[in-house]
């Protein structure tokens, strides 16, 4: 069983991409599952961040302010702007732009943890980022979002605020009491716990996907390319911020995949509870799901690459 949740977690971008393939093209066989699961299921990835997460991972917030500060500043300006200028330049219909801007607005997402540890990023940082821009998400996600697309669409701030505080804040709270409280099954749980947030985040697209299948494909493409875009270029600018500011190698690329990787899951749920009149905002967090995971593995296998052929050119250099 440990090895089969060792594949599921370590193939997370091949099985969210055929979630959503079989979701498109046989949309019937999942309309048995309700969007309102949606909620449910990203609990579960939360009260698993919760159940990973140590109250010492968020001492960098007090030890490296500076980082962290730099890393959420990057992410809360960055992909929010981002996504409003997308919008613009390719002139999205109401619905999918209100999709894009509320994925930007979102927080990072879990799976930047195990992509920055793949890609040889600083961890640590990586953690607290998403632990501290999680915690904003319940004040920053509705007002940004609110700010960029309220003017076309009614946003209801408070409303979103508590969604976010149940989802999210909640289970990660709940996963951290318990496991303060029963370390033992926290312990043998850890092994089985990606695994989970993998097959939860595969059912959000599903579920998102086969309730829009004929929609996305009547004008796909284009807003599967501005989601490409938007998180290629949010993971080129997070790390340009950190070239800028001339910070070590593996911050650049924790802030780079930090950034880049956003909770759309979060997006998705937020735009079934909050904007039921706008069914196709909910297919940018799903496609965001499917492509950044994509995106993510290849970063990180490209990093890894880079620090290789780095070791050898060292090495030579010795030998020489």
């Amino acid at each position: 069983m440990k090895r089969l949740c060792h594949y599921i977690s370590e193939y997370m971008g091949l099985l969210v991409l055929a979630a959503a393939l079989l979701a498109l093209a046989f949309p019937v066989a999942f309309n048995w599952m309700r969007p309102t699961v949606i909620n449910y299921l990203l609990g579960v990835v939360m009260f698993g961040m919760g159940l990973a997460l140590n109250l010492k991972d968020f001492k960098i917030v007090f030890s490296r302010p500076k980082d962290v500060c730099i890393g959420c500043l990057t992410q809360f300006t960055v992909m929010p702007l981002l996504a409003w200028g997308l919008t613009r330049l390719f002139s999205l219909d109401e619905a999918l732009a209100l999709g894009v801007v509320l994925v930007g607005c979102c927080p990072g997402g879990t799976a930047s943890n195990v992509i920055t540890y793949l890609a040889n990023g600083d961890l640590a940082l990586s953690v607290g980022m998403t632990g501290v821009s999680t915690l904003l998400a319940p004040l920053l996600t509705p007002l940004l979002t609110w700010l960029l697309a309220g003017k076309t669409v009614d946003v209801d701030m408070a409303s979103m605020f508590l969604s976010i505080l149940w989802v999210v804040i909640l289970p990660i709270v709940a996963g951290l009491l318990v496991k303060w409280i029963w370390p033992k099954f926290t312990t043998e749980a850890a092994d089985y716990l990606p695994a989970v947030s993998t097959i939860a985040i595969a059912l959000i697209v599903t579920i998102v996907i086969a309730a829009n299948a004929a929609k996305l494909l009547a004008g796909g493409v284009l807003i599967v390319m501005v989601v490409m875009l938007h998180n290629v270029c949010g993971l080129g600018i997070g790390y340009l911020v950190g070239r800028l500011l001339g910070l070590s190698e593996p911050k650049k690329r924790a802030i780079s995949i930090e950034v880049g990787m956003q909770n759309s899951g979060l997006a998705s749920s937020l735009a079934t509870i909050h904007f039921a009149a706008y069914p196709l905002a909910t297919i940018p967090g799903a496609i965001f799901s499917v492509w950044h995971n994509i995106s993510g593995a290849a970063i990180a296998y490209l990093y890894q690459k880079a620090d290789y052929r780095a070791t050898n050119n060292t090495q030579e250099a010795h030998r020489e």
